[in-house]
C-alpha cells in the first residue's frame, strides 16, 4: 500500500537532513496518514479510506460524498480502490 492520501492526493516529499556542519543527506517527509472507517450514507455501507489529516478536514468541510466525487474527478482515487466492508 502506497503512502498516498485517497482524498487529497498528498504523498511523501524528498528533502535534506542538515547537520550542524551543514552536511546534507537525503530524507523523506512522510504524510500524516491513517486508516479511517466512514459510514457512506448514499450507498448505505461502511468504507475504509487511507487519508491524511488534511483529507479528514476536507471531509468534515465538504461531506464524504462530495469529497469522494472530487477526489475521483481529480484522479486521486478510483471507485474500485475504495474498500467496502459489510455489504
Amino acid at each position: 500500500m502506497s503512502k498516498i492520501c485517497q482524498i487529497t492526493g498528498k504523498k511523501a516529499q524528498v528533502g535534506n537532513n542538515v547537520s550542524h556542519s551543514k552536511h546534507r543527506t537525503k530524507r523523506t517527509f512522510d504524510v500524516n496518514l491513517f486508516t479511517k472507517k466512514f459510514y457512506y450514507v448514499e450507498e448505505d455501507c461502511w468504507i475504509v479510506l487511507r487519508i491524511s489529516a488534511a483529507g479528514l478536514r476536507t471531509i468534515n468541510k465538504l461531506g464524504l460524498d462530495a469529497a469522494l466525487k472530487k477526489a475521483v474527478a481529480s484522479g486521486y482515487c478510483d471507485w474500485k480502490d475504495i474498500k467496502v466492508i459489510g455489504e
